[in-house]
């Protein structure tokens, strides 16, 4: 399947007002992705630089056996594809409907040596690319199956524009592969949080948290606040 012919060009996007790295992207095209769509595949060339206006994109690899590893989940805002290789080491693929925009790498880069404060942000983000990736290593070498998904849970809440509110727009496979583990553990392990009273489900692909600090203790996060913390701390003041 070709990542091309998967996409679909819009004449209107809606704006980005967003200042930085995504500034650059308003001259470009909206262009919008169906689910299960590639904005690239592994080891194609690496001629575009995107930016998610809406919509959540899985990030992956493949193994030499075939097994499908992902690397993460990116939502609106994110940036995908920043690479400085010739080719793409992971694929991106929609998870449901994504806008969003591309520039060509050659331009970004370029973009970037005119404009100091670009390359910075562009430093800042690859710092926190690989401090997502050193979590994810801990998240899978040292924590048991409640702990991740626990992590997971509490990382999706903070991306959600909602408080309180953990969305999961994407399917259970994915979670599995995520958090290197079986979709039927994760099943179970949702179902006893919610046993717990530790989250409950909410409209459909979402969940309600009950208790932050909980869910934080069940991930063993020891740098989590309880959720009555600042409260506390306001009232002593």
């Amino acid at each position: 399947m070709s990542a091309i012919g998967s996409l679909r060009v819009v004449s209107e996007a809606r704006p980005c007002d967003e200042d930085g790295l995504r500034a650059l992207f308003l001259r470009q095209p909206g262009e919008t992705a169906e689910p299960g769509a590639a904005l690239f595949f592994e080891g194609d060339p690496a001629c575009h630089v995107f930016h998610l206006i809406s919509g959540n994109v899985r990030v992956c690899r493949f193994l030499p056996d075939g097994h499908r590893f992902i690397i993460g989940f990116l939502c609106a805002g994110d940036l995908v594809g920043l690479s400085f290789r010739s080719r793409y080491m992971f694929g991106a693929e929609a998870i449901d409907r994504v806008a969003f925009r591309r520039m060509n790498k050659r331009l970004f880069e370029e973009e970037l040596q005119l404009a100091p404060e670009h390359r910075s942000q562009m430093l800042s983000h690859l710092r926190d690319e690989i401090t997502a990736s050193q979590d994810h290593m801990l998240l899978l070498s040292q924590k048991n199956a409640e702990e991740r998904v626990c992590t997971f849970l509490l990382d999706r809440l903070d991306r959600t524009g909602t408080p309180g509110i953990v969305s999961l727009p994407m399917i259970r496979s994915d979670i599995a592969d995520y958090l290197g583990m079986t979709i039927e553990t994760v099943s179970r392990t949702l179902t006893k949080l919610v046993l717990k009273g530790i989250i409950l489900p909410a409209e459909k692909h979402h969940f309600r948290v009950v208790s932050r600090s909980a869910l934080a203790r069940h991930a063993n996060e020891a740098n989590e606040n309880d959720d009555h913390k600042g409260e506390a701390q306001r009232l002593l003041r």
